[in-house]
Formats: structure tokens, C-alpha cells, sequence
């Protein structure tokens, strides 16, 4: 079990998340295999998916910041989630760490959610229907409480919308949106421990 601060800390939640998030990877392409789907079709690096990654990521990033600042509620209880929960391994993680984790969430969430559930619910139920039904799954998939299932639902969907923002359907600009977003939502999550721990005489 993970406990807290330290190297070993550090390590061992760098491990965990790798082979976690290494696992969904995986996954993807099983069941990429099984229902004939590549979940890396639609994967074009270039400059114009590089802009709207950077650009989607900005209301993402500010409807974050805002929430985070949010006082009482729902809002109030997972920032406190948050802090509690990740806070202390985050904080033990260098910055090259925490863009590490978030990038690896990106690529992993997005190529299993976005690069084949997507297109698989599209087969069946249309580009709504996929829309939709991906994203029930990307909620249930991040429910720690019922208002942040509903918030990871509503996240998944303007991920899904922007796979086709540019134009022509490209899964790096969900993928830099996610990644990059995770990255600033970590360190800010990690500054607000720091913060947190320093009131408290942690």
C-alpha cells in the first residue's frame, strides 16, 4: 500500500500509475483486435492538431481553476478528495514527473475512450450515440463521487466533440487536450498540498 511523501513514495506511485495507465493501453489494442478496430486511425501529428490541443485545453483549464476555487458543496468535497488523496504523492513528484503522468493519462485515456469506444458506439448508435455511450463509460470509469462522475462525463464529451473540431478527425487534439490539462490540474493540485500541509503543520 502506498503510503505518503518520500522517494519511495514517489516511485511507487509513478509505478502504479505507469502500469495502470499502461494497462488501459492495452486494452485498447485487445479490444481494438477483437472488434477490428485500430484504435490509432485517426492519429496525425501536426501542426494544426498541436494548436487545437493547446487552445481546447484553455476553457478546460479555466473551468478547472474555477471549480477549484469554488467555495462549499460538492466542489468543496472532491477539492478535499483531491488534496487528501493525491495531494501528498503529486507533491512528492518532481515537474517532470507530473508532465510524465499527465501525458501518459492523455495519450492511454484517449486512445481506449476517444480512439476505440468512440468509433465503436459510432458503429452502432451513430456520431451522438458514440459521443454519448463513450462517455457514460469515461464517467463511470473516474466516479468518486456522483458530482465528479458528472463532471468526468461532461469532460469526456467536450474530449469527444474535439476529435473532430479541426475539421478532419484527429486524436491527438483530444489526447494533447487531456494531457496537457492534467498536467497543469497536477501541479496545481500539488501547490495547493503544499499550502494545505503547511496550515495543517504537516
Amino acid at each position: 500500500m502506498l503510503s505518503p511523501g518520500g522517494q519511495a513514495s514517489r516511485d511507487n506511485f509513478l509505478l502504479l500509475a505507469t502500469v495502470f495507465e499502461g494497462g488501459l493501453f492495452g486494452i485498447a489494442f485487445l479490444l481494438g483486435w477483437i472488434l477490428s478496430i485500430d484504435p490509432i486511425a485517426h492519429w496525425s501529428l501536426n501542426t494544426t492538431a498541436v494548436a487545437w490541443g493547446l487552445i481546447g485545453t484553455l476553457p478546460l483549464y479555466a473551468l478547472f481553476v474555477f471549480s477549484y476555487r469554488a467555495p462549499g458543496g460538492g466542489l468543496k468535497q472532491i477539492r478535499q478528495l483531491l488534496l487528501e488523496r493525491l495531494g501528498p504523492f503529486l507533491n512528492a513528484c518532481s515537474a517532470p514527473d507530473l508532465i510524465y503522468l499527465g501525458l501518459l493519462a492523455g495519450v492511454t485515456e484517449e486512445v481506449l475512450f476517444r480512439g476505440l469506444l468512440q468509433p465503436w458506439f459510432e458503429g452502432n448508435w451513430g456520431w451522438l450515440g458514440g459521443l454519448v455511450f463513450s462517455n457514460l463509460v469515461f464517467a463511470l470509469a473516474h466516479w468518486v463521487t456522483p458530482l465528479y462522475g458528472l463532471l468526468a462525463g461532461l469532460t469526456g464529451a467536450y474530449l469527444g466533440w474535439s476529435l473532430d473540431v479541426s475539421g478532419e478527425r484527429n486524436l491527438v487534439v483530444p489526447v494533447l487536450i487531456h494531457g496537457v490539462y492534467d498536467v497543469l490540474a497536477f501541479m496545481a493540485v500539488a501547490r495547493s498540498y503544499r499550502a494545505y500541509a503547511a496550515g495543517r503543520g504537516l
